[in-house]
């Protein structure tokens, strides 16, 4: 078979395994969950657990969702930078895929989540705790939003440690992560 028959053999909709069904229902919600549109959440599930890469008409014929949703979930996915097309020869469809090494792809969405909602928060609250005289004509809230802010700059500072390593250091360190826990917590209670 030739490349491009191959394409068109594969735009019908794909044969889903019950788990991988349960796996991206459950992605779906978990997105919702997230604050991630669900049918984006699904699309991402579904790449995730695809062989191959898919072209939109496969996604919307496997999910069963409209094709400009398909297009605007895509985009959005790409936008995160976790999807990524794929061009084949003969075939001028565009073919999705999603990264393969979840850390780095966890990186990549910390970042992105950050830069969203992190940031402008601790803009805000920066602003807010030097607002002229707060501290005298309100002393419980400054004191609250400054508790805050330093909670939010040190996890800042720790989160830019963590994302100079490799996503091998990383998976190393959060497996070493239970163990300091209990470490620490050991220590806490003998005093």
């Amino acid at each position: 078979m030739t490349e491009t028959t191959d394409a068109k053999v594969l735009s019908h909709p794909l044969t889903l395994t019950p788990t991988q069904k349960r796996f991206i229902l459950h992605w779906g919600e978990m997105g919702s969950k997230w604050g991630v549109n669900r049918t984006v959440a699904q699309i991402h599930a579904l790449l995730m657990v695809s062989k191959d890469p898919l072209n939109a008409e496969q996604i919307t014929d496997t999910l069963a969702v409209a094709r400009s949703n398909v297009s605007t979930s895509i985009r959005e996915l790409q936008g995160w930078g976790i999807v990524e097309v794929i061009h084949r020869l003969g075939d001028r469809r565009d073919y999705f895929h999603t990264m393969q090494d979840v850390w780095q792809m966890f990186r990549i969405v910390a970042a992105k989540r950050k830069q969203r909602e992190i940031d402008p928060t601790a803009d805000l609250l920066r602003e807010l705790v030097e607002t002229p005289d707060l501290k005298e004509t309100d002393p419980y809230t400054h004191q609250r939003l400054n508790n805050l802010l330093t909670f939010i700059q040190t996890m800042t500072r720790w989160y830019q440690q963590v994302e100079r390593l490799s996503p091998k250091a990383i998976s190393n360190m959060a497996k070493l992560g239970a163990k300091l826990g209990s470490m620490f917590e050991r220590r806490t209670t003998k005093r």
